[in-house]
């Protein structure tokens, strides 16, 4: 689709990889790989041309292969064009593709983005992500949350069990779901907290379940469950991998056993079992409003080594 003088147009392929990442952004690396495994399609991955100049890209991300995009993860401008030109280019790149893409009359997915740690502290930074969001908001679109990237390092200390707390293995799905229903109750998370304004708490947790933690491939039986001596269910911790990174993917306490630093021993728990297996890393996040789980993950030695923004359409 030409504009003016730009082409506006997807890529043919993997061949075209090399051109699409002419602009540069974290996520990069994984783009060949993700196109490899159906986890992005050449024709969700657009591109603003003038001539053999990239002005503007964007890609949608996918779960698995044969799913709709579930997230906009890549939308970068040439930060070398003068404004408003610049913002001109990416909001027409973004409306052409979208129409193109997603499905008439459907919200679309939400948007992801990666930062450095202190990126307001750094005006090209800054600068780029408020460019960023400004295009973004002229399509409608809305910060959700800014969220903490953690990551546990091999060398970092993990503290021995305390001995309040015993660890059995999670039973099967239902015993899962329903610990995780129970947790949503006074939740910090920005995302559940959207979530329970549109479905009930055993719909939310059963949806994470299923289009989540299932689809993760690390092993299950890794997955634990918290008790008391007594046989009191205190929490759950999901150690796994999202196919990229060994993660923490879920930890959760539940609420009539919150404010005993249980936390500190599920954490710990699903760390330890991550870290005996030689891993190089360790990724966690959450959002910078949950106070009590962000300082849970500094106790526990898991550095905040970047930050994430969620904007989403409602």
């Amino acid at each position: 689709m030409t504009h003016n003088d730009l082409i506006m147009r997807p890529i043919t392929g993997r061949e075209e990889i090399e051109l699409f990442c002419r602009l540069p952004y974290v996520l990069n690396d994984e783009l060949a790989h993700d196109l490899d495994s159906g986890r992005r399609r050449p024709e969700w991955m657009w591109m603003a041309l003038r001539g053999d100049r990239l002005a503007a890209r964007l890609a949608w991300w996918t779960r698995r292969e044969g799913d709709p995009p579930f997230m906009l993860d890549t939308f970068d401008l040439d930060d070398a064009t003068d404004e408003p030109e610049r913002l001109d280019i990416g909001l027409r790149l973004l409306e052409t593709a979208m129409g193109a893409v997603l499905p008439a009359g459907v919200h679309p997915p939400e948007y992801s983005r990666f930062l450095p740690p202190r990126w307001r502290d750094d005006e090209t930074a800054r600068r780029a992500v408020e460019d960023r969001v400004a295009v973004l908001e002229r399509t409608g679109a809305r910060l959700l949350v800014e969220r903490l990237r953690l990551e546990w390092r091999p060398g970092t200390p993990v503290p021995e069990r305390s001995g309040r707390l015993r660890f059995r293995p999670v039973g099967d799905r239902e015993e899962l779901v329903e610990l995780m229903t129970l947790v949503l109750e006074g939740t910090l998370d920005a995302h559940s907290r959207a979530e329970l304004t549109r479905m009930p708490a055993a719909r939310v947790a059963a949806e994470q379940y299923d289009g989540e933690l299932a689809l993760y491939p690390g092993p299950r039986d890794r997955w634990r469950i918290a008790m008391t001596p007594g046989g009191q269910s205190v929490g759950f911790v999901i150690p796994s991998h999202n196919g990229y990174n060994p993660v923490i993917a879920y930890v959760g306490v539940l609420p009539a056993h919150r404010g005993n630093g249980h936390i500190d021993d599920l954490l710990a728990e699903g760390t330890r079992i991550l870290a005996r297996q030689d891993v190089p890393r360790i990724r966690a996040s959450t959002d910078i409003g949950n106070v009590p789980m962000a300082r849970a993950f500094e106790r526990a030695g898991y550095v905040d080594f970047q930050r994430e923004i969620n904007m989403t359409w409602s």
